[in-house]
């Protein structure tokens, strides 16, 4: 027998690049797929949701002013950093989940190349759903993408890696910055990616990470003045609801719940509710009889 002491792991929120206990101080215990105890994870606050707001607003104007391929680039070291600990997230995700180890592994193997898919798409986006517009004038008329600022992000309930990079990598690869409540019942994931984001190139507060009790902390992050945009893929229906009637108040951007195979492939369709389309004119010159000049 082992005359070691077990050494469990303490899961921390991930607000603004650090790691922070809850502001309560309060925890709940994380079961995995049988009822049997992993960890106890903090259970986040009013508080806890209103400093992580405040994080993703302070890193937004650096974010979303770097050039997508800069983006792209740091993004993909967050697959790199993924790839690294893949064993780990297997573990976790076949805990949670109650997978077998190979199931687990495909799971976690789809997530991380769901990420380096969106990382691609960063410096493409733009090309895809802007451009310059036909217009009787002499004029360019050009349409482009800008993103729409703070998105609160209420991961799936059930899929609790594969779900959680499906939501999120969308919302941050459009040059946003979120505010992510984690699955209620598994979260471990989405904590130790927490761990992934912090020892890779993606500034603090870009990805803020809270777990706890989903309507405690998504219904201020839904009343928010200072949130743009909310997407309900985890809320169930008669929460989801509320927070849509709550999320009026500022006029934010809601996408609404929707049943979701997250193991078919990705499309741009999460991509784009949170963008916002900038059109601008400007003057082409004088048009003379040989055609424009410039």
């Amino acid at each position: 027998m082992s005359d070691r002491l077990s050494v469990f792991k303490t899961y921390k929120l991930y607000v603004g690049g650090k790691f922070p206990r809850s502001e309560s101080g309060r925890v709940y215990e994380v079961t995995d797929s049988k009822g049997a105890w992993l960890a106890n994870a903090p259970l986040s606050s009013r508080k806890d949701a209103r400093d992580a707001v405040v994080a993703a607003r302070k890193a937004f104007g650096g974010w979303s002013g770097a050039t997508a391929y800069n983006r792209g680039q740091v993004l993909y070291r967050v697959a790199e950093m993924l790839e690294g600990r893949r064993d780990q997230f297997v573990r976790e995700v076949a805990q949670a989940e109650g997978l077998s180890k190979s199931k687990a592994a495909a799971v976690v193997d789809a997530a991380i190349d769901r990420w380096v898919w969106y990382a691609g798409w960063t410096d493409k986006i733009a090309q895809v759903i802007g451009g310059a517009n036909p217009v009787a004038g002499p004029y360019f008329n050009l349409s482009s993408p800008e993103p729409t600022g703070v998105v609160a992000v209420v991961a799936p309930q059930d899929s609790s890696f594969l779900g959680l990079i499906s939501v999120v990598a969308p919302v941050v690869a459009t040059g946003n910055t979120a505010v992510v409540v984690a699955s209620e019942k598994s979260p471990l994931p989405a904590l130790s990616l927490a761990e992934v984001l912090a020892t890779s190139d993606v500034p603090g507060g870009v990805i803020n990470i809270l777990s706890g009790r989903t309507p405690e902390i998504a219904t201020p992050l839904a009343t928010h003045q200072d949130v743009n945009a909310i997407d309900l893929a985890g809320a169930d229906p008669a929460l989801a609801k509320d927070l849509e009637i709550a999320a009026a108040d500022n006029l934010k951007r809601v996408l609404r719940p929707h049943p979701v195979d997250y193991t078919e492939p990705p499309g741009i369709d999460r991509m784009t509710p949170f963008l916002e389309t900038k059109t601008v004119w400007h003057p082409t010159g004088a048009l003379g009889a040989t055609g424009s000049s410039y």
